[in-house]
């Protein structure tokens, strides 16, 4: 087998290990769901400018319901799984790095989900708690690389609207796609792909998430004293920047 296909497959396995452990576990399922539908309207809160511009509001959605939606991906995972080879052999190279990508990002999410989950023991998240399991989980290396991995997805769709062939390639893959059993990622690059024309140039689209992601990351982790009970000034500052960047409690 091509060894980047099996490096794809790896990535698509290690998530099918970790829905497995959650199983596993008592009630972590639940709390993982939990954390999941929090995340989702936490996107919602720091990006509702975004999602009511005209101009940025299709790609927002896009990133909302791809990229940090709590929707059950098992069934589409395990069905990729199966036709990796044939997407690596059909696809243009570009768009196999992009898979790539997206395989590395949608696993450490994974795993940074199951590890929130842990530290919980509520059903349904208040900030205070997001704060807390955070704090638990830790892992600021693998937080930064996944604020990075995602903006290499955004980054390689807006590449691809500057390539028309690309374009019009991946438009002559949708046959071919389907009878292999990707037609789920056809229509994620396809969706992706016009998503990102749409805006005309993503740049400021993609530094406000950036900017966003990083300053809330870090005001997360420095309010570790507050959470801890060693209390600082600087920990007090950045626990109610958190919060106030967290959205409000139902």
């Amino acid at each position: 087998m091509n060894p980047r296909a099996e490096g794809i497959i790896a990535l698509i396995n290690q998530v099918a290990l970790e829905r497995r452990r959650r199983e596993s576990v008592p009630g972590l399922h639940a709390r993982v769901a939990a954390v999941k539908r929090y995340q989702q309207r936490r996107f919602m809160h720091t990006y509702s400018d975004l999602l009511a511009s005209q101009r940025y509001g299709a790609a927002a959605r896009f990133f909302l319901d791809d990229l940090y939606g709590p929707r059950d991906f098992s069934q589409r995972d395990a069905q990729f799984a199966r036709v990796v080879p044939a997407l690596v052999r059909l696809f243009p190279s570009e768009i196999v790095n992009t898979v790539e990508t997206l395989a590395r990002l949608h696993t450490l999410s994974e795993q940074l989900d199951s590890e929130m989950g842990m530290h919980l023991d509520v059903s349904e998240i208040a900030a205070s708690d997001y704060l807390k399991a955070w704090h638990a989980t830790a892992r600021r290396a693998d937080r930064s690389l996944q604020i990075g991995l995602t903006l290499e997805v955004g980054s390689a769709l807006d590449l691809y609207t500057r390539r028309p062939l690309l374009r019009h390639s991946l438009k002559l893959m949708r046959g071919p796609a389907k009878a292999a059993g990707l037609g789920e990622l056809q229509r994620f690059l396809e969706s992706g792909f016009d998503t990102f024309k749409e805006m005309r140039g993503a740049r400021d689209f993609l530094d406000t998430v950036a900017a966003r992601e990083r300053d809330l990351a870090q005001a997360l982790f420095d309010a570790r004293g507050s959470v801890s009970g060693v209390e600082t000034e600087t920990s007090k500052r950045a626990a109610k920047q958190a919060l106030e960047l967290l959205p409000p409690d139902a």
